[in-house]
């Protein structure tokens, strides 16, 4: 791991080139709500030695969970128990160090709290960190943890794994479980994690998603035990990725420079060059656009049935752009709805059929690196939607969908991602790890 202070440079995965890295304490950092809140580890195993960090969303016995609002905190009691996933990774080895910020009820992709400031990110000290895992994401970027875990609703691990610069996963939607982590939308939501090593990240993957399988059924996710796709096994030879698909639509929203960066880093790998295949995701009579709208409003009808009673008692205050978002979702008649959720449903059906067990779908994380800090208007809008739309397809599909980092010639960091098929999450995971190298640490 590297050192808290000392290190200023460091050489980014998946590239040649050296990175200038914010060399931050944890104090510097901003990342942390509370670094005091330590978890000994409670066994032995594949996170032997390693630390993380966890986002301020998931229950710690005796610790009250902020959600990145002081009205939350100031609302609602400590935690009786501590979330099932925090202990696995305890019980595999590792130990807690720090509950970290977030954007105010995960609402937002970009970091900036009205209430409690901005983490730095430290590939880009003058943008934005990405949100709403902010602090997650700094913390392990900076070097201060070994891998940290947040929340994926819309996009909120992979678009801050992107602008920091790390790995960062979202599995099948109902893979990890989400018990004792403050909800968003439900059918949306997902525990995910980030970490500098793609080896670090596939390790985590196999304590969290260990003989675990999702069916989807409409709008409902069961989850089974001992069937997981690419369930690890030393002993288990499992066929890799054979077909290798590009979403033209998703290739339109960067800038052409930033097209051509991930583009190259992508023709490096095996068999992208040479056997890939562009397909369009979306009908002659739709867009992406068309998804994230959709997206907006199934996420948005469940935050209202999620929030919307402590919204109305406790009439919260909430700093630019999540007030307004709340208060939309709150007018919103989920009879009024039904094309999103037949669209919803649709999407997902087509999506799993492309892909299968063996399909592997390439997009860019983020249409660019982070937006400058303090952005506001029209410009950061349009970058929003533009985010939204390549979001929202592992979103409305429920895939996993893993964010691997580039770096530019000017030293910011952007994604490329790969959308896998339902509960081939390790088996990305392992591909990831095996095609893209480890950091060098000075």
């Amino acid at each position: 791991m590297r050192s808290h202070a000392n290190q200023s440079k460091a050489f980014k995965p998946g590239t040649e080139r050296e990175t200038e890295i914010t060399s931050v304490s944890q104090d510097q950092s901003g990342a942390f709500v509370d670094a005091t809140v330590q978890l000994p580890s409670t066994g032995t195993g594949k996170l032997d030695g390693l630390m993380f960090a966890v986002k301020d969303v998931f229950d710690i016995q005796g610790v009250i969970s902020g959600a990145g609002n002081p009205d939350w905190l100031r609302t609602h009691e400590a935690a009786d128990s501590t979330a099932p996933v925090l202990l696995s990774l305890l019980a595999s080895g590792a130990r807690l160090t720090g509950t970290t910020q977030t954007d105010e009820l995960m609402y937002s992709l970009n970091g900036e709290n009205a209430h409690y400031g901005t983490p730095i990110n430290p590939l880009a000290p003058d943008r934005i960190p990405g949100g709403s895992s902010s602090g997650s994401a700094v913390a392990a970027a900076a070097g201060l943890v070994d891998f940290a875990i947040g929340t994926d609703t819309g996009g909120s691990v992979r678009i801050p794994s992107s602008y920091c610069g790390l790995y960062g996963f979202r599995p099948t939607h109902g893979a990890v479980s989400a018990e004792g982590v403050i909800p968003l939308a439900r059918s949306f939501d997902t525990v995910g994690w980030m970490s500098q090593s793609p080896k670090i990240l596939l390790d985590v993957g196999k304590v969290l998603l260990k003989n675990k399988s999702v069916t989807f059924q409409d709008d409902e996710f069961s989850v089974e035990a001992n069937a997981i796709s690419g369930a690890y096994d030393a002993s288990n030879v499992e066929p890799t990725f054979s077909r290798f698909l590009i979403a033209d639509e998703a290739w339109s929203l960067p800038e052409e420079n930033d097209r051509s960066t991930l583009l190259a880093k992508l023709y490096e790998l095996p068999n992208w060059k040479q056997d890939s295949s562009s397909v369009q995701l979306t009908t002659l009579t739709e867009s992406l656009a068309d998804w994230s709208a959709a997206f907006r409003v199934l996420q948005g009808l469940e935050i209202a049935l999620e929030h919307s009673d402590w919204l109305i008692k406790e009439r919260p205050t909430f700093g630019p752009g999540i007030a307004e978002r709340f208060e939309w979702a709150c007018t919103l008649e989920a009879s009024a709805h039904t094309t999103e959720s037949d669209l919803r449903t649709r999407i997902r059906s087509s999506l799993v059929e492309l892909l299968g067990e063996d399909g592997l779908l390439a997009i860019p994380t983020a249409p660019g690196p982070a937006p400058l800090l303090g952005l506001q208007g029209a410009q950061a809008e349009a970058y929003r939607a533009k985010t939204m739309q390549l979001s929202c397809i592992a979103g409305l599909t429920g895939l996993p969908q893993v964010t691997v980092p580039v770096i530019r010639e000017d030293g910011l960091p952007i994604g490329l991602s790969f959308i896998g098929g339902t509960n081939t999450d390790l088996k990305l995971l392992r591909w990831v790890a095996e095609h893209f190298i480890e950091e060098v640490r000075g």
